[in-house]
């Protein structure tokens, strides 16, 4: 029989059946399931949810992938003061990108995941996957492994730190920086690119889910293959790849905060941050602009993804999350889910800013499976 697991927190009025909804989830997991859900709407908190035994508000995950949405929020300030440009060639920033084919690349491309440069021909070592600097110059003479701008791809490991370095050379300050000073410290969010040594045990180390036998008949159904785009992206082409729970538990990722999915951050501090982007929050007005927030969400990518071998949809740097995870929410949805099963964005129509942890992966990667739930039953309460 299935161990009761309690659900703490709170809702605001009308949104009780979203804890219905995480209560009926959690009741039928695993004992050892542990998760966080948290969701704004107009910058107000309406759902503070936890659950599991040592998960506490304040607990902290590896959220892989969703880290893109803060990497991508610095981009995204940076280009609605006009310190960065959309569709400037990246080398007008950073000369050395233009090597093998890449002169034309345009910021625009390159965020929107179409400069077909989503990895290394010969791999990357675990050390540097946890420095953006050294996969960026290692990055700078590679040939892109489709024509820029013909197609799209997405460059799940990379993609922070060639963005990271344009604004390296643009600012003088790593990514990493500008997020701290702009957006984490100023709103106390706890959603960390470089999480400090004394906040470290609040980490919660990320275990790894088997799949069903459903689940695992698909996986052995995609084609995987020693050198296909899908393992160059995800460096799984390399000798001793290591287990994707391997990436975040390890202490020298979560220590530089790699902006292409080494954050770390509870379901508050996901939630928090696009609250910040889209609405008021703690008497501070939003973080991005309307023109702005129309250009992030707006979709630049659609289609077949090379490297995912789906249809996905991509923003400026962010997945267009209604068209590729929950389509009932409003155009111009913005966010990044992560592998471990994290989910978080900002639906600017309906005022909705929302967050999901979980300390087990989710299989197969991505957002896991019941942020369809959660999503859906906040968003028929925020509306109504």
């Amino acid at each position: 029989m299935t161990q009761e697991i309690a659900v703490h927190g709170t809702v605001a009025a009308g949104f009780e059946a979203v804890r219905e909804e995480f209560a009926a989830f959690v009741a039928g997991e695993l004992p050892d399931y542990e998760g966080q859900l948290c969701a704004y709407v107009h910058g107000r908190r309406v759902v503070d949810l936890w659950a599991g035994e040592g998960c506490e508000p304040g607990s902290l995950y590896g959220v892989f992938s969703s880290t893109k949405g803060a990497a991508h929020l610095v981009v995204a300030l940076l280009i609605q003061e006009g310190t960065l440009e959309p569709d400037r060639k990246v080398t007008y920033y950073w000369p050395e990108f233009g090597a093998e084919g890449k002169a034309a690349v345009t910021l625009r491309e390159l965020l929107s995941h179409r400069a077909g440069l989503v990895g290394l021909d010969a791999g990357f070592t675990r050390d540097e996957l946890a420095d953006d600097r050294a996969i960026a110059e290692r990055l700078a003479d590679q040939r892109p492994f489709w024509r820029p701008g013909t197609a799209f791809g997405y460059h799940a490991l990379v993609i922070g730190a060639l963005t990271g370095e344009v604004v390296r050379r643009a600012t003088g300050r790593t990514l990493q920086e500008v997020y701290e000073e702009r957006v984490r410290a100023p709103y106390g969010l706890d959603f960390h690119l470089g999480l400090p040594e004394e906040l470290e045990p609040r980490f919660r180390s990320v275990q790894p889910m088997a799949p069903t036998p459903e689940q695992q008949a698909v996986l052995h159904s995609v084609p995987q293959g020693p050198h296909t785009l899908s393992s160059i992206a995800f460096n799984t082409h390399v000798p001793d790849p290591g287990e994707l729970v391997d990436y975040a538990n390890s202490r020298a990722v979560r220590a530089s905060g790699p902006a292409s999915a080494g954050g770390v951050a509870s379901a508050r501090g996901l939630a928090g941050m696009y609250a910040a982007a889209i609405s008021e929050l703690d008497e501070r007005p939003p973080l991005l602009k309307p023109d702005t927030i129309a250009e992030v969400g707006q979709i630049h990518s659609t289609g077949y993804d090379l490297v995912a071998r789906a249809h996905k949809s991509y923003g400026l740097g962010f997945q267009a999350t209604a068209d590729t995870w929950y389509p009932f929410l409003g155009a111009g949805a913005f966010g990044h889910s992560g592998a471990g099963g994290s989910q978080a964005f900002a639906d600017p129509r309906s005022g909705l800013a929302y967050g999901y942890t979980r300390r087990r992966c989710a299989f197969p990667g991505g957002a896991a499976p019941e942020n369809g739930r959660f999503v859906k039953a906040v968003h028929v309460a925020a509306l109504a």
